[in-house]
């Protein structure tokens, strides 16, 4: 059954209202630094400052209903990346904050020469955290590269640059710039045939593709649930052993036990609580929409086959509109995209398009398409490494980002102003 797309739009106060001066609906396709929220995830943020608004572990009724509301969101969590236990699932301001902190424990198990490696493809998040401890404590940086013009992952540089001093292996699972999702399991395998550890950046895929930390095979891996239509919160998991383990920076006070050994200070419980609401939403997509998915999932059952069925549901309509996007802008002169561009290949890419057009900059672009009340992003989007590598360091690209509440119509609404240009 396809998605009925209108009566999704419908649960999204800010697909439905003008915000500028021009007199139309926006287009938001600005969507990978950021979704808007349906009506149930505002509710659930209101609800938690009305009923339960109480730090953690106290003995009254307000403090009870907190600490269950997070238990059970914890739950959920696990439940959409397939965690093999809710105590996994950390909770964080956002992904690079929780990967900073991560970067700084696992820097305190190693020794001057071992080595990490990176990728050309990842955004800063998944970079600048290795790179300083590198600095910090005298390791190696060695780099995996790309292959244009389709931007994958090199995987003979990335199988060149492991050693038997690698320790750490950083990926991101789908590009932020040019949407290429990665073989994480591949390289997990590859990672640990190192003796390293694989840390993976699933913010852009977790919006898009079901997510499996077990299927994976890596040890550690982050999101952010306002790319997936929730609150700005990040999310942490890991092996239950290494974050039982790891020399984590924490209080005194705190409990010495995961997740909360990682979760420092008064968390956010307001936008743990939207969290919740949000995966509400997309496991009524999977209950709706998800039927002819469930033999895919046949491992699953109850709240975790409606999330990945749900997903599923998402990312089929958004290879549809990835399509239409792509043979839309092959289609204006001048237009040069960067990554896969092969409908063939589509279940290898997010719908994320950037791309350049001759005589104009990317700024200049953003710039036009805001004051026809489209938004997109311009510049680099803290992917620095991948617009160095691609020679765009200076202006960058635009970027396109598709989301499921995205229409057709709104690519044809794109394609007029470019025209137009």
């Amino acid at each position: 059954m396809s998605l009925d797309v209108h009566a999704l739009r419908a649960q999204f106060p800010a697909l439905n209202q003008i915000v500028a001066h021009g007199g139309k609906l926006p287009v938001f396709f600005d969507n990978p630094a950021g979704t808007q929220v349906p009506q149930r995830v505002i509710d659930a943020v209101v609800d938690y400052y009305q009923h339960m608004n109480a730090n953690s572990g106290g003995m009254f009724a307000t403090s009870h209903r907190s600490d269950a509301m997070v238990e059970r969101v914890r739950q959920q969590m696990a439940d959409f990346l397939n965690a093999p236990s809710p105590d996994e699932i950390v909770f964080g301001p956002n992904m690079t904050t929780l990967n900073f902190a991560l970067s700084r424990a696992l820097g305190q198990t190693l020794k001057p020469d071992d080595e990490i490696v990176l990728t050309r493809m990842d955004h800063d998040a998944n970079v600048q955290p290795w790179r300083r401890i590198a600095e910090d404590h005298g390791l190696v940086v060695r780099w995996a590269d790309l292959v244009e013009p389709e931007c994958r992952l090199d995987l003979d540089s990335l199988e060149a640059a492991l050693t038997d001093k690698t320790r750490i292996v950083a990926t991101v699972h789908a590009s932020n710039a040019v949407g290429t999702v990665n073989p994480v399991q591949q390289i997990a395998d590859m990672a640990h045939a190192a003796g390293a550890v694989y840390v993976v950046d699933a913010v852009q895929s977790a919006p898009h593709v079901p997510i499996d930390v077990q299927a994976i095979g890596c040890d550690f891996l982050l999101c952010s649930a306002y790319k997936f239509y929730g609150p700005h919160i990040g999310i942490l998991w890991g092996r239950y052993d290494l974050l039982a383990e790891l020399p984590v920076y924490k209080v005194r006070p705190a409990k010495d036990k995961p997740p909360h050994r990682w979760e420092t200070g008064t968390a956010s419980f307001e936008t743990i609580a939207g969290v919740g609401a949000t995966l509400d939403y997309i496991a009524a997509i999977g209950r709706d929409y998800g039927a002819e998915y469930q033999p895919r999932y046949a491992g699953f059952n109850g709240n975790a086959l409606d999330l990945k069925t749900g997903m599923a549901a998402l990312g089929a309509y958004e290879r549809e509109l990835a399509t239409h996007l792509i043979e839309m802008l092959q289609s204006i002169p001048g237009v040069q995209i960067a990554g896969i561009t092969d409908p063939a290949a589509f279940a290898e890419r997010v719908p994320t398009v950037v791309f350049v057009r001759d005589g104009f900059t990317a700024d200049a672009i953003a710039e036009y398409l805001a004051k026809n009340d489209i938004y997109v992003w311009s510049g680099n989007y803290y992917a620095v490494e991948i617009m160095e590598r691609l020679g765009h360091a200076d202006d960058g690209m635009v970027r396109v980002g598709l989301a499921h509440y995205n229409t057709h119509a709104e690519i044809e609404r794109l394609e007029a102003a470019l025209r137009r240009m």
